[in-house]
């Protein structure tokens, strides 16, 4: 029986992660939770204590301070490694990303022998909910200006919703992983298609979170931006 770990990243999510543990909770599908708390001063990490009295399926780490979304993931998947996971899933706390789909990224990596599979916004249109056209639009160039950058056949390159076999974790050199905003989301697609593996993109619904606050920021998208030139380099002399 395949081990499916959900990671979700957080700081300062104390308004959405009672509610997102327990949709996934709820799915028809068991799936394990890791979430990978920085150490947030609302007590999003008190709160997942308080679950874990209810629910064994969740477990949570606590890192000292809050230096990035890539880094909280590579935590998160190097102790899924650890625990022999077979299937490691990333997502938003916010609910921006809807739990159910899940099973569908499942469907794609279990049944049809997907190594990652990719949560997109852009494969059939622009399929986001309640964010600003100007937001929309940046997002859509980023993903299209990434593509053309990489040659990577991939519509929605920045996107944060996926599954990944164990055997590309393995495969990629975590420790070597450069970018730790959102250029972390391209650089890890990236890794893995130069590297033979597989990968899908599953239609999904981004919707905008409703509670809390955004953590993007202008320093994160010049990062993605530039990070992208890097790779490209770095790629070309043989030292991805």
């Amino acid at each position: 029986m395949l081990k499916r770990l959900v990671i979700i990243p957080t700081y300062n999510e104390i308004e959405n992660i009672s509610d997102i543990i327990s949709a996934i909770i709820s799915l028809p599908l068991q799936l394990d939770i890791l979430v990978v708390d920085d150490n947030s001063p609302d007590g999003t990490a008190k709160k997942v204590k308080e679950l874990q009295a209810n629910f064994n399926q969740v477990f949570l780490e606590v890192r000292n301070a809050k230096n990035g979304l890539g880094k909280a993931y590579i935590h998160g998947f190097k102790w899924a490694l650890d625990q022999a996971y077979d299937l490691i899933f990333q997502m938003d706390a916010d609910f921006s990303h809807n739990p159910k789909d899940l099973i569908l990224l499942n469907k794609a990596c279990e049944q049809n022998n997907v190594d990652l599979a990719i949560g997109s916004r852009y494969l059939t249109g622009v399929n986001v909910v309640n964010w600003p056209m100007k937001r929309v639009l940046m997002s859509w160039l980023a993903s299209k200006y990434v593509k053309v950058m990489t040659g990577l056949p991939i519509e929605d390159t920045t996107a944060g919703f996926a599954c990944f076999k164990s055997k590309v974790l393995k495969e990629i050199n975590l420790d070597k992983i450069k970018f730790i905003g959102y250029a972390f989301q391209i650089e890890m697609k990236y890794k893995a298609y130069h590297k033979g593996f597989s990968v899908e993109e599953i239609p999904i619904i981004f919707t905008d979170r409703t509670k809390g606050t955004s953590k993007m920021s202008s320093k994160i998208i010049t990062e993605a931006v530039f990070g992208i030139i890097r790779m490209r380099l770095t790629k070309l002399f043989g030292k991805l």
